[in-house]
């Protein structure tokens, strides 16, 4: 009963998986050409920005540091004005700021990229289902057909037709895929330059507090044992005074 009503189903024709698929291509078409006019207008020269913010950190401009990143349309100056406005809690407080910021704008890049994964995975599936319902109704009607040679072409032309669903599957499947992983790699290049951008950061912070009277290491070493000498020759110096007081109250007595 379950396999006769089953059969009933798949005889209603695979036209619709066409449809569906036909549709599954618009749609996974649109997301990619959105994408593409998302990074076109954020794109920017990056070794550009990256001297420039450089020249300002070296020249303490940090106002006209904060004017440069927030005038760019770049992702990463987004997320590299984010840790500068944190730069008086140090290092750490930057870091913290940029991956909050990064957390923040992942969202943002990754828009359409679980549908384009999910059409890159299943769409063939898709159409081997509809090659399956061709198949059957092909063979159904070879049933049907008996010792009929000239309904033979007729089965043939049906499975030839049910084959296309497969190889359109493949057309929606391998475009999602190849905008799945250039989307992908773009998200990687902003997630390493907004790093890089952060370092610089991180290390002008670093190199102004040494600036401001944090010691070097072998400074710091050198003044210690400066004071080390000093307080033995005090302690002499007392130790010496202490015995001259001996020796003048034992010729005293």
């Amino acid at each position: 009963m379950i396999v006769e009503r089953l059969l009933k189903v798949a005889l209603l024709g695979s036209s619709w998986v066409l449809y569906l698929l036909l549709f599954l291509s618009v749609v996974s078409f649109s997301a990619m050409f959105e994408r593409y006019l998302f990074f076109k207008r954020h794109r920017f020269d990056f070794e550009k920005l990256r001297k420039d913010v450089r020249k300002l950190l070296q020249d303490n401009d940090l106002p006209g540091l904060d004017k440069l990143l927030s005038t760019s349309n770049a992702i990463e100056a987004r997320v590299a004005l984010e840790g500068l406005r944190w730069a008086a809690g140090g290092p750490g407080a930057i870091t913290d700021a940029v991956e909050s910021e990064l957390a923040r704008v992942k969202s943002e890049l990754e828009r359409g990229m679980n549908l384009l994964g999910t059409l890159g995975n299943n769409a063939p599936f898709v159409g081997l289902l509809g090659t399956v319902l061709g198949v059957i109704i092909s063979f159904h009607a070879l049933g049907e057909a008996g010792q009929n040679t000239q309904a033979m072409g007729g089965v043939m032309a049906g499975i030839s037709e049910a084959l296309v669903a497969t190889g359109v599957g493949l057309f929606v499947a391998l475009p999602a895929v190849v905008g799945y992983n250039a989307i992908q790699k773009r998200i990687g290049e902003v997630e390493s330059q907004s790093l890089s951008l952060t370092k610089l950061l991180t290390a002008y912070v670093r190199t102004a507090d040494r600036a401001q009277g944090i010691a070097p290491a072998h400074e710091f070493e050198a003044h210690e044992a400066t004071r080390d000498a000093a307080d033995d020759l005090a302690q002499s110096s007392d130790e010496r005074s202490s015995a001259g007081s001996v020796k003048l109250a034992g010729a005293t007595e």
